[in-house]
């Protein structure tokens, strides 16, 4: 594997992931007043994905090893591993309610009951080409999918059937529904994308809604804050940028970043911003002033790198 195709696909990953370069995955919990580092050396490749379950007590990970894994978060514990894919698994996500575990796998879409291990009905269809990123409705009932090929299908979960598709400009696509599942917002990552802009589609009917201009490099991560007033988009230019969804402007410029920033977050409360990227550092801004609050982390020249 060559520097500039794992470039292209790592790009798309948070910052946090950054740990798989390792082989391994690692999380803070928490006990008492104690935080405590616990590591996980059960992959044996690259860490494409991790997620929550919605109760925070279980973490799921997929990866370039072809595996799918779950873990409980208290104890460190591996729950359960299952080989799901022929060549690589993209991305995980969980349902609402914590039951279904949704991977992007062989340029398909599956489910796994998240109790047992066990494959579900899978949806419907096969596209040729990757899967960038899966993620369900606030509600449950819809599952939104982002392809490769620049593709992006919406499914229904109950009987496996594609809803509709339609098409973004851009490859490797990721897919974020707003707090209302309404409104769909889809940005195009990797060193490949030529499509400096973040779109917002209408869940209902699948029609563009507007699109949001400003940066000058492809777009790795966007994220909706929890009132759904606002957006936040992290880009390969090294900046973030938080929007208005409503309007589609421009709220505000975060810079400080030296690299790519890959993923970006909207605290519980929204009054915080998360951001990670390429330069190995963590920052913490706040939404409304624009201030950087700190950084996590050692910085990339740290390393020598």
């Amino acid at each position: 594997m060559n520097w500039s195709s794992w470039q292209k696909r790592a790009s798309k990953r948070a910052c946090l992931l950054m740990v798989s370069l390792l082989t391994f995955s690692c999380f803070v919990i928490t006990k008492g007043d104690r935080s405590e580092l616990v590591v996980q050396t059960g992959h044996t490749g690259l860490v494409n994905s991790i997620a929550f379950s919605p109760d925070g007590k279980m973490l799921a990970s997929c990866g370039w090893d072809k595996t799918i894994k779950l873990w409980d978060v208290v104890s460190g514990a591996q729950l359960w591993s299952l080989t799901a894919a022929i060549f690589i698994v993209d991305s995980v996500a969980f349902s609402p309610d914590g039951k279904t575990l949704a991977s992007a796998l062989d340029g398909r879409v599956k489910l796994w009951d998240v109790a047992t291990s066990k494959e579900l009905p899978s949806l419907n269809g096969l596209v040729h080409g990757g899967i960038g990123s899966v993620v369900f409705s606030p509600d449950g009932k819809t599952l939104a999918s982002g392809h490769d090929d620049g593709r992006i299908k919406l499914w229904d979960v109950a009987t496996g059937k594609e809803l509709r598709s339609f098409w973004e400009s851009s490859q490797h696509i990721t897919v974020v529904f707003s707090p209302d599942g309404k409104t769909l917002a889809t940005c195009g990552g990797g060193y490949m994308s030529r499509d400096y802009m973040i779109k917002l589609w209408d869940v209902a009917t699948g029609k563009e809604l507007r699109s949001l201009t400003g940066h000058s490099e492809s777009i790795n991560s966007v994220a909706f804050s929890p009132d759904g007033k606002m957006l936040a988009s992290g880009s390969l230019d090294k900046t973030v940028k938080v929007w208005g969804a409503a309007s589609g402007k421009q709220i505000r410029l975060l810079e400080g970043h030296t690299y790519s920033v890959n993923s970006v977050a909207f605290s519980p409360d929204g009054k915080t911003l998360a951001s990670g990227g390429w330069d190995f550092a963590i920052k913490l801004w706040d939404v409304f002033s624009g201030k950087e609050l700190r950084s996590l982390g050692r910085p990339r020249e740290a390393y020598g790198r």
